[in-house]
């Protein structure tokens, strides 16, 4: 078996372009406000993989387009997703992100919620300054759809009723929703006809929900100290992800009955049952298999694409997703 590309590999085509979008970052989350500059430092300095503007630079080079908006559009891709984590993690009182105190910890609840509603606002400050009523829709339509599987999945939580469907929906509009803006956005710069427009958004939109079915998948197989979160998160946040869902599916009433009593409560003091239990009943290889199916999808839908570096790229890019372990 071929080993899967590592993230520098994949990123090479468009290194220069990454470094200007953390430029475009930066200066732009600059602030008379001082503690809106501190945390915007903190969270930047925190780093990430930056994925979602990966993608629209990658889709972008390989239909050909070059120039500045790409730079811009790509950071503002990312500080939406980075407001979005600011909400998340006090939605979760998460404490722990990238191997990092998160900032609702460091700093307060109020202070994160009101500096990712500064991000947003900011990015939509950006995205104006390209004149695309294209982009302008594609992203007020992404921002409303994330909102709405916010909701979703706080109406799921601590939740063991919640079947495959539901589930899933929170994915395509939490996660993926972005992913595929970004692929989207990407093939919009080049001025690519709509089916082209459609081709990049399914390959966006299965990317990202199988990045969200490893990162669940993770939370029950990875380990703390790669991942930059606490093994177990998920449970203790009562988020039925998919995992349990086909772990209780598999098991046993009384197995059934362990995991939904976790899920109601919280408790992860049963976690090491419950990893058992999941690993045991072949959930993780269902999950796993989940993923690649929907990386299947992306990989057909780009070699429609013209064989260029930045093409390899996106697909190398699907191959390191199903492999990476943080």
């Amino acid at each position: 078996m071929a080993t899967a590309p590592s993230i520098h590999t994949v990123f090479a085509p468009i290194a220069q372009d990454m470094a200007a979008v953390d430029q475009v970052i930066q200066t732009h989350l600059a602030s008379e406000v001082a503690l809106i500059n501190t945390i915007g430092g903190y969270i930047v300095a925190g780093g990430g993989k930056r994925l979602r503007p990966a993608l629209l630079l990658l889709v972008a080079q390989a239909l050909g387009f070059r120039g500045p908006q790409q730079h811009v559009m790509a950071a503002v891709v990312e500080l939406i997703h980075t407001a979005t984590l600011l909400h998340d993690d006090v939605v979760d009182e998460s404490s722990m992100r990238r191997g990092r105190e998160t900032s609702n910890a460091l700093f307060g609840n109020s202070a994160s919620v009101l500096v990712g509603d500064f991000l947003y606002t900011r990015a939509f400050q950006m995205m104006v300054s390209v004149q695309s009523m294209r982009i302008l829709h594609i992203l007020a339509d992404a921002t409303n759809v994330i909102a709405e599987g916010e909701v979703l999945q706080l109406l799921n939580m601590h939740d063991p009723d919640v079947d495959e469907a539901r589930y899933m929906q929170v994915i395509r509009f939490k996660t993926a929703k972005l992913f595929e803006a970004a692929a989207r956005i990407g093939a919009v710069l080049a001025d690519a006809d709509d089916t082209v427009q459609e081709r990049m958004a399914l390959a966006g939109r299965s990317f990202g929900t199988a990045f969200q079915l490893i990162d669940d998948l993770l939370d029950y197989s990875g380990h703390a100290d790669e991942l930059g979160k606490n093994i177990g998160d998920d449970l203790r946040e009562g988020k039925p992800t998919l995992p349990l869902i086909i772990a209780m599916q598999r098991s046993s009433a009384t197995q059934r009955a362990r995991i939904a009593d976790a899920i109601r409560s919280g408790d992860v003091s049963a976690l090491d049952d419950i990893l058992t239990i999941v690993q045991q009943c072949g959930a993780m290889q269902a999950v796993t298999d989940a993923a690649r199916a929907e990386i299947e999808v992306a990989q057909t839908t780009l070699q429609h694409l013209e064989p260029s570096p930045a093409r390899q790229a996106l697909l190398d890019l699907c191959a390191y997703s199903l492999s990476r372990t943080a």
